[in-house]
């Protein structure tokens, strides 16, 4: 029998895993970017740079341990376009090899007007649907593919995403006090399954004996400090 403890030890590990995963093939970046809300952040997920087999192959492998491990029941998966297109058919495979075979479905952006037409490809949209993407900023993505996911008669049940920023939304240009992933969480009554959050990011960056990362690591604390959320 698993202990609490001892599953969030074994979560602590593998956030802390995948932090450096993305450091390391440059994914996770530190400097100064401009986020979508107009803030100057300190570091910058960029998903699109997961872009050989093995980088994909390896990010697959974290969603779907932290699938397994999170306990979330779900009968299939989502990728909205564009990123989580290739997100939604790795993670399922890999969900396969262990064991939890699901089908999966994503949308185009522009309908088709030949063939199958519409923009739904694969899977007929039905039962609890995880929704797969990288990161939510403002939740205006998530929002979309639940009204479609609605439409189509399912169920839209949970997400994952690799990092949770944990900072506050917009909401018509104005700072709010909850974040996106708390909007959908507590709003919209899904479940959310990250990977790592921005706590773990500080973790690392806080125990690294990389000569510079302490630098990152004041930076990040206190981009945090100023537009971040309570209660994570």
């Amino acid at each position: 029998m698993v202990t609490d403890k001892a599953q969030s030890v074994e979560q602590d590990r593998l956030a802390q895993d995948f932090v450096q995963f993305t450091v390391e093939a440059g994914v996770l970046r530190f400097g100064e970017f401009k986020t979508k809300a107009g803030r100057l952040s300190p570091y910058f997920f960029n998903a699109g740079l997961f872009d050989d087999g093995a980088k994909m192959g390896r990010l697959a492998e974290f969603y779907a341990k932290a699938l397994l491990a999170s306990g979330i029941e779900f009968d299939m998966v989502f990728g909205p376009a564009y990123k989580g297109i290739p997100l939604a058919a790795t993670v399922a495979v890999e969900l396969a090899r262990h064991g939890r075979n699901v089908p999966f479905a994503y949308n185009r952006k522009e309908a088709k007007d030949h063939g199958e037409g519409g923009t739904l490809v694969g899977a007929p949209l039905r039962g609890r649907v995880l929704i797969v993407d990288d990161v939510m900023s403002a939740g205006t993505a998530a929002r979309e593919s639940i009204a479609l996911i609605r439409a189509a008669g399912a169920q839209p049940h949970a997400m994952a995403i690799a990092l949770d920023r944990q900072e506050k939304a917009t909401e018509n240009g104005q700072d709010v006090e909850h974040s996106a992933v708390q909007y959908v969480r507590d709003h919209l009554g899904m479940q959310v399954c990250t990977i790592a959050k921005l706590a773990d990011l500080l973790q690392y960056l806080a125990q690294s004996g990389e000569p510079g990362v302490h630098t990152h690591h004041e930076h990040v604390l206190a981009y945090r400090q100023r537009y971040g959320v309570q209660g994570g």
